[in-house]
């Protein structure tokens, strides 16, 4: 496991406003929060009913999008940026399950998933899995990092699963994803999901405004046009860019249309 930061976890933990990691484990009926971060998921949840709706159907937007990597795409290699809290079938467990051999690299710089880690860093005996403590505006240090478990020569699935819209400039959300897509090789993958105020997502804006003034690390929605210009250069598999709860459903476990974009693109 690689710390980036000098600082103990328990440093840099603050009980006292609520963060987008431990609410979002609240909202997937996880246990690792605390009562501020209960009371705001609430009050948003009072604001936007369907939140909870849209972490479940994030959270199953990744296991569908690693069952088809791991599987039909013959990808063995996964950098995961933004983990979050470990819950049930994380990318690893989900990949390995498929290819044991997979090797998955998470990355985040909350200090509560830091102290979780350990819970993210098992593996099976062919494959690999390891954490690196670094920020998302940083891709620079994270491929530095993440090269002493994946091989850069090789197609790697960069999985970008509601981190981009903590980066509220898009210029600078499209050079970080221009930066990590141009150090892998064609073959590899683009994989995002992001909120957005489209898709019957009216309703939240409100309570985005809320959070960014109660919570952090403020959030930004963004529409179809400026999530597609992160995909420029790459092939977009179908369905496209839809509401993750519509990504290769099948019709099965389908829910309802939530005010999230899912999207796969392969790199030529």
């Amino acid at each position: 496991m690689s710390e980036q930061s000098g600082q103990e976890p328990r440093e840099r933990t603050e009980s006292d406003i609520a963060h987008n990691a431990r609410v979002w484990n609240y909202w997937l009926g996880g246990k690792d929060h605390y009562e501020v971060d209960q009371q705001v998921g609430n009050q948003v949840t009072a604001m936007y009913p369907s939140i909870g709706e849209v972490a479940r159907a994030d959270r199953a937007f990744l296991g569908r999008a690693v069952t088809h990597l791991a599987g039909r795409a013959g990808i063995r290699q996964y950098l995961d940026i933004g983990t979050g809290l470990p819950t049930a079938e994380n990318t690893h467990e989900v990949a390995q399950r498929i290819a044991p051999d997979s090797r998955v690299v998470y990355v985040d710089n909350d200090p509560i998933v830091l102290t979780h880690a350990r819970a993210l860093l098992t593996s099976t005996d062919e494959g690999a899995t390891s954490y690196v403590d670094a920020d998302a505006r940083d891709p620079a240090a994270i491929l530095r990092a993440a090269s002493g478990t994946l091989d850069l020569g090789r197609p790697v699935a960069v999985m970008m699963l509601g981190i981009l819209n903590f980066v509220l400039d898009t210029a600078e959300a499209t050079s970080i994803v221009r930066h990590l897509l141009g150090a892998v090789p064609s073959g590899s993958y683009l994989v995002l999901t992001h909120p957005t105020l489209e898709l019957g997502g009216e309703g939240n804006e409100e309570a985005m405004r809320f959070w960014n003034e109660n919570a952090t690390p403020p959030i930004t929605a963004r529409d179809r046009a400026e999530i597609e210009g992160f995909l420029d250069g790459l092939d977009v598999l179908e369905p496209g860019l839809v509401s993750c709860a519509r990504w290769r459903t099948d019709g099965a476990d389908e829910g309802p249309v939530v005010a999230q974009f899912g999207v796969m693109a392969r790199k030529p």
